[in-house]
């Protein structure tokens, strides 16, 4: 099944029975999801991914130094968000009259299947720009409709209660509502019913099913072909999940992710190459090796059901030695915070949060915590020389430390609005987080920054 060629049928349904209507909301959301995506995609977020994030010193030190398991990381993550996206428009699809739209989870099943030429999927082109432009308004006046509506919502239940009042005879609290705010109470509803109904007309509420699932079944078809592009070249010679030497590019330890069906699926074919953008080539002779990504099976039938932050397949990878897979990342993202503002600013400590950030350390590190003040202590006179020491040491480790618990803040913090927002900025990446890092690396650089905190601030109080 090609995307170009696909029968397009229609049924004679009323143009009214086939709008979005309520699941303007749904639709506005799952585009969101979608702007994203083509936008974390782009020239300008590889680069700095490349250049910038995976480069970046805590990422290095505490989750890997190799580039081609960040970035492998990375593609499985960003396509895990694109299976969320596309298992919304295959639902909403199985409402269309088109008989095409409604089967769009065969579509995608092929698409990863190779079935597929990825090479009519170009990402930068005019009229996948036009796409995206028509999306951004479309949530941009569904966005403005949910507003719209929440306020009405407000408005009509202070005039219920206006209404009760009156009915029950209240004569006190009636008498409240003086006639002019009766009147402006009045007007407000009024205005904003025209509100609700104009943007009702403009926004995806007014729009056919089939028009809207079809602009993001093209969108989502788009963005995989990005995918494999832009990660694909890059980690095409990456033969990790098939080197069983200790030479392996990637580290011992995350070589399950390969092995997930996360890993790249890499096919020789003849004179099928997906280039889009500045990515490097690669030239196999006359063969090219071209990158399938099958995370969710590869074509099994269904899509896979919605994946928030706690079904998180890639979340859930992170083997019991990093600090994602002790289920301590939020906690110590919380520790990292607290100890930057402790040392940056002492003053906006409340007495006894030390005590309370102490208890949230696991007991193991508390004993190290614990074990290594007693050896620096136990010679006072060299307290001050020490803090003075230690003050130049906190803030060179939290200058890279500091930066992956604020993204690891970051990343949680828009997974759980995820269900409630309609904005479509790019999204931190699980590699940018404590997650994946090296939970005995994490630990010591945070026993080294607690200890010091302690030291420098013993010091100040005598």
């Amino acid at each position: 099944m090609v995307v170009a060629t696909m029968a397009w049928r229609h049924k004679a349904v009323p143009a009214a029975a086939n709008t979005l209507g309520i699941l303007a909301f749904d639709a506005g959301k799952t585009m969101c999801h979608l702007i994203s995506l083509y936008h974390s995609l782009s020239n300008e977020e590889i680069t700095k991914l490349r250049g910038e994030v995976i480069k970046s010193k805590g990422v290095k030190y505490l989750n890997s130094e190799h580039e081609c398991f960040l970035l492998n990381l990375a593609a499985a993550e960003r396509l895990e968000e694109l299976d969320t996206a596309a298992n919304t428009v295959a639902r909403l699809g199985r409402k269309c009259s088109d008989l095409s739209l409604a089967n769009f989870y065969l579509v995608y099943s092929d698409l990863k299947l190779g079935v597929i030429d990825l090479r009519k999927l170009s990402y930068d082109t005019r009229n996948t720009l036009k796409l995206i432009s028509k999306m951004e308004k479309f949530v941009s006046s569904t966005k403005s409709l949910y507003s719209a509506m929440q306020c009405m919502v407000e408005l009509e239940t202070s005039e219920k209660k206006r209404q009760k009042l009156k009915t029950m005879g209240v004569g006190n609290n009636y008498n409240n509502f003086s006639k002019q705010n009766m009147e402006c109470l009045n007007v407000g509803i009024a205005y904003h019913r025209k509100q609700v109904q104009h943007y009702k007309e403009v926004s995806l509420w007014n729009q056919t099913l089939d028009k809207t699932v079809g602009i993001m079944a093209k969108v989502v078809c788009i963005v995989y072909a990005r995918i494999c592009s832009v990660f694909g070249a890059y980690i095409a010679n990456c033969n990790c999940y098939n080197d069983n030497n200790n030479n392996c590019c990637c580290l011992l330890e995350h070589r399950e992710l390969y092995k997930k069906n996360y890993c790249l699926y890499e096919e020789t074919l003849q004179k099928r190459v997906t280039r889009s953008g500045p990515i490097p080539k690669v030239n196999n002779g006359d063969k090219t090796g071209v990158i399938r990504f099958l995370n969710n099976g590869g074509g099994s039938g269904e899509v896979e059901k919605p994946m928030g932050s706690a079904n998180n397949r890639v979340l859930r990878l992170a083997p019991p030695y990093t600090v994602g897979g002790a289920g301590l990342a939020a906690r110590y993202a919380e520790v990292v915070l607290f100890a930057e503002r402790c040392f940056h600013s002492p003053a906006t400590v409340e007495e006894g949060a030390r005590e309370v950030l102490y208890e949230m350390l696991p007991e193991r590190v508390r004993r190290r915590v614990a074990a290594k003040l007693r050896g620096r202590w136990r010679r006072e006179e060299e307290g001050e020389a020490l803090a003075v020491g230690w003050r130049d040491a906190v803030e060179e480790l939290l200058e890279w430390l500091s930066p992956v618990a604020h993204d690891t803040v970051r990343w949680q913090a828009e997974r759980s609005m995820e269900t409630a927002r309609f904005e479509a900025k790019t999204t931190a990446l699980l590699l940018q987080t404590l997650h994946y890092s090296d939970l005995e690396k994490t630990e010591a650089t945070m026993v080294e920054v607690l200890v010091g905190l302690s030291c420098i601030l013993k010091c100040k109080k005598k």
